[in-house]
């Protein structure tokens, strides 16, 4: 949580895990003794829950109160663990303060680069949780330091073993299959060219047996705040004409706002809107290549706002609003009253 007071402890790993985990002899090389940054609030011995799975997909900006309140009450009454790249620990307090009593601890552990993630002292962290959340930052990170990592393998075990994860933001964006993790490319930038050097993707963080659900798809951002639709119809074509997918999914979700997925079943909280775009055919011949505005037209938006419901597998919603976007030659309509992308 990029707000709040900066509560940071900043100890020896060895000493964090016999605090936390009394019984663990776990030690890192005496150049790490100072990082990665651990701290918790609560209960300071493992807890033994059983966790009810399910997935919170958060759009970044103001966090969603009901969204991590929902994820607590899957937990199983266990151990609820933060971890990111860099930031702060200022998540603790406020998940403690909403989720009293349903968790026995919150603790926020910051892993920093790839040494700290090939480290089984990290992982072994993570292997106790009853839910995981992702902090916001930078995806790019994420999939630098942690992918390929005993900290990638530990996430996907606790999710198949029914563990909650979610993710705001950069968070969010390591959920599904396909990961966006360039360096903020905007919407005239990816429609002007969607071979741009800012253009870039990464894939399974989680694995698409453990999540199926989010298979074949990519999750995107702030997305009203920061105008992204132009440059989704970029990614959408780019995963066209890749082949990674005969259909282009992407689920995008506005700020303050999240996703809560059980199985293949969301529901919509929070103040403002989640985004389901398709394309059940490719790009118009020629309109995605390097160096070229992207022509791709007749793209299917379903926009949902709290309280509305999207099964992501059949791809089909209630109490939302269907639509259509285009892109010709980088310039975008859309069928809306007054051409209105959101």
């Amino acid at each position: 949580k990029m707000a709040g007071v900066l509560l940071r402890v900043a100890v020896s790993v060895a000493g964090l895990l016999l605090c936390a985990y009394p019984a663990a002899s776990l030690r890192l090389p005496s150049s790490q003794l100072n990082s990665p940054f651990y701290s918790r609030i609560g209960n300071m011995t493992d807890t033994v829950a059983e966790p009810q799975g399910g997935m919170v997909l958060m759009g970044g900006g103001e966090d969603v109160d009901d969204a991590f309140i929902w994820q607590c009450s899957r937990s199983g009454g266990g151990d609820f663990l933060v971890i990111r790249a860099t930031g702060t620990d200022a998540y603790n307090p406020y998940i403690a303060e909403l989720c009293k009593g349903t968790i026995a601890s919150v603790a926020t552990l910051i892993i920093a680069n790839k040494s700290m993630a090939l480290d089984p002292a990290i992982s072994a962290i993570i292997m106790q949780a009853e839910a995981i959340f992702i902090a916001g930052g930078d995806q790019h990170d994420y999939v630098t330091y942690w992918q390929g990592t005993p900290v990638q393998d530990a996430v996907n075990t606790r999710i198949r073993e029914r563990v909650p994860i979610g993710g705001t933001s950069a968070g969010m964006a390591v959920l599904p299959q396909y990961i966006y993790d360039g360096d903020g490319v905007t919407s005239p930038e990816a429609l002007a060219d969607p071979f741009d050097s800012l253009v870039e993707f990464g894939r399974e963080f989680i694995l698409p047996d453990i999540v199926p659900q989010l298979k074949g798809i990519l999750t995107d951002m702030h997305f009203v705040t920061r105008d992204r639709m132009g440059r989704d119809l970029a990614f959408m074509c780019r995963m066209y004409t890749s082949r990674w997918t005969p259909r282009p999914r992407i689920i995008a979700a506005d700020e303050s706002t999240a996703l809560l997925l059980v199985g293949d079943r969301g529901t919509v909280v929070g103040t403002s809107h989640v985004y389901f775009i398709s394309a059940n055919h490719g790009p118009a011949d020629g309109g995605c290549q390097p160096g070229t505005p992207v022509t791709y037209q007749d793209i299917e938006v379903y926009r949902i706002r709290h309280g509305g419901e999207f099964n992501v597998v059949e791809w089909r919603g209630q109490g939302g609003t269907e639509y259509s976007v285009s892109a010709r030659r980088g310039r975008t309509s859309s069928s809306q009253p007054g051409g209105s992308l959101y």
